[in-house]
């Protein structure tokens, strides 16, 4: 099995080149940081179904997410190292995203933001709206999808000061959310600045994230605390710049990293396939 390695300012996923087809306990395997290669999440292409160019994007712990931004834009740089087109779309199963892969910047249209309960899912409109966790704390919450489900608290200081990971971690979870959810903790600090930390879905903390940039942008403009434009989102791991338009329409902009290619073990691998 050979895997590509790479980073979106620190959120790593692996491209499998080469190998056998992944399962959820395999994913959780070679995710593993102490005994396996160690990852984000993996990134299998797949038959291009709708698109030019087909993805599976796993979670770390083995569950299939339907978007991810830096996973796509990863995703989109080793397809263009390998001799796709500078523009191209990728099908991920679930949704169609057109990419465009420039030096050194990658960008991924990432569709437009939907509030609609059906659309998240979540059990109704939550649009800064109280929902409670356990403990009795209770946090104004927007609930939308840009293709994968996310729920943006905003907060009036650092969110880095909050505690993000509790909130984060009931919230993934939270019964609203029949197919859990990304939380973003959000601060606006002006009209075209936000600063964020992410609460992955399948994940956990996580330095810096593609869909999670362009839900809690569109999130800011669809509550009047960011303006539509080119919005840049401050993370742990960098920034990304979302343009979000009237109509919350997202465009993801970012740099892309290769770290390295991977041999994985075959005694590895079999040790592995006795247990699945």
């Amino acid at each position: 099995m050979r895997l590509a390695r790479a980073h979106g300012l620190g959120n790593d996923y692996l491209v499998l080149e080469s190998g056998e087809p992944m399962d959820p306990a395999l994913v959780r395997e070679i995710c593993d940081r102490h005994t396996g290669v160690g990852g984000d999440g993996i990134l299998e292409p797949t038959a291009p179904g709708e698109g030019d160019y087909g993805v599976r994007i796993w979670n770390p712990d083995g569950s299939v997410a339907e978007k991810s931004g830096n996973g796509l834009r990863i995703f989109a740089r080793w397809l263009r190292d390998g001799g796709a087109p500078e523009t191209f779309t990728v099908w991920t199963g679930f949704e169609l995203a057109r990419c465009t892969v420039g030096e050194p910047l990658i960008s991924v249209e990432m569709g437009r933001a939907r509030f609609a309960p059906d659309q998240v899912p979540v059990d109704h409109e939550l649009i800064e709206r109280e929902i409670d966790l356990l403990g009795g704390l209770t946090l104004h919450a927007t609930a939308l999808s840009v293709g994968n489900p996310h729920c943006v608290v905003f907060v009036d200081e650092d969110p880095g000061k909050v505690p993000w990971r509790q909130w984060g971690e009931a919230l993934e979870t939270h019964p609203w959310f029949p197919n859990r959810t990304n939380v973003q903790i959000a601060r606006a600090i002006d009209a075209q600045t936000l600063e964020i930390r992410i609460w992955e879905r399948g994940a956990g903390p996580t330095q810096a994230s593609g869909s999670s940039s362009c839900a809690a942008a569109a999130a800011g403009v669809k509550l009047g605390r960011l303006l539509p434009g080119r919005i840049e989102v401050r993370m742990p791991g960098g920034i990304l710049h979302v343009d979000v338009s009237p109509e919350l329409d997202c465009l993801l902009v970012g740099p892309v990293e290769r770290i390295a290619t991977v041999e994985v073990s075959e005694a590895w691998l079999l040790a592995r396939s006795d247990g699945r």
